[in-house]
C-alpha cells in the first residue's frame, strides 16, 4: 500500500515522492476557470467522494498512485505531481495539464471496473520538438497535436485488451479516442469530440 500523507503533513517537512498518494481536505485550484472545473461523466459525486489514479510511465520507469480531486475540488499539489509525472520525456519540459483529462481516465477505469488499476503511459506532454521529432520517426502524428497542449495521453491497461479499452473509452463520448492496435495503446484526449484507428 502507498504511504498516505495528509497536506498538513507536508506542510511541516513532509516528503512527496512518487509511489504516494495524497489525502487532503477539498481545495480549490488556483487558477481554474469554469470550464476546467470537474464537469460530470455519471452522476453527481458526493461532497467527499475522492478520485483516485495509479500511473506507471513506461519511459521513465515512475510511479504515481494519487487522488487529484475530492468532491467537486481538484487538490493542487496532486495537480502539480501530476504534471511533473506527465512531462517530456525527451526534453523534461512540463506543462499544466487540464484537470478534465484526469476525469476522463477515472472515468475509464470505472468504465473498466478497475477503480484501483494501473494505468501505463505510453505518451503524456510532448513539447513542438518533440512532436516535431516525432512526425519526422513516425507515421499518425499530428502537427497540432492535443499532447503539445496538455489535453492527451496515449495509454494501455495491464490485462485489458487494447480494443476493450478503446470501447470504454469511446463510451465516454468526451473528447478525442485514439485506437492503435499495432502499437497496442489507446489515445485519450479532452479536445473536439472525434475517434480514429492507425493500424
Amino acid at each position: 500500500m502507498p504511504k498516505v500523507l495528509t497536506l498538513a503533513a507536508l506542510l511541516v517537512g513532509g516528503t512527496l515522492s512518487a509511489g504516494t498518494a495524497i489525502a487532503a481536505a477539498p481545495v480549490a485550484a488556483p487558477g481554474l476557470s469554469a470550464e476546467m472545473m470537474p464537469s460530470p461523466l455519471g452522476t453527481a459525486p458526493s461532497p467527499q467522494q475522492q478520485y483516485h489514479l495509479h500511473m506507471h510511465h513506461l519511459h521513465t520507469g515512475e510511479s504515481l498512485d494519487v487522488t487529484y480531486r475530492v468532491g467537486n475540488q481538484y487538490v493542487p499539489s496532486a495537480l502539480a505531481m501530476l504534471n511533473h509525472f506527465l512531462r517530456d520525456h525527451r526534453t523534461g519540459e512540463t506543462a499544466n495539464y487540464d484537470p478534465h483529462e484526469f476525469d476522463v481516465l477515472h472515468a475509464v477505469m470505472d468504465k473498466l471496473h478497475r477503480p484501483n488499476g494501473v494505468i501505463d503511459i505510453v505518451c503524456g506532454y510532448r513539447s513542438p520538438w518533440s512532436n516535431n521529432y516525432l512526425r519526422t520517426h513516425t507515421k499518425g502524428v499530428a502537427e497540432h497535436s492535443q499532447h503539445m497542449l496538455s489535453k492527451a495521453i496515449d495509454i494501455r491497461v495491464p490485462g485489458v485488451p487494447t480494443r476493450t479499452l478503446d470501447l470504454a473509452a469511446l463510451s465516454l463520448g468526451d473528447g478525442g479516442v485514439g485506437y492503435y492496435p499495432h502499437s497496442q495503446f489507446v489515445h485519450v484526449d479532452v479536445g473536439p469530440v472525434r475517434k480514429w484507428t492507425l493500424m
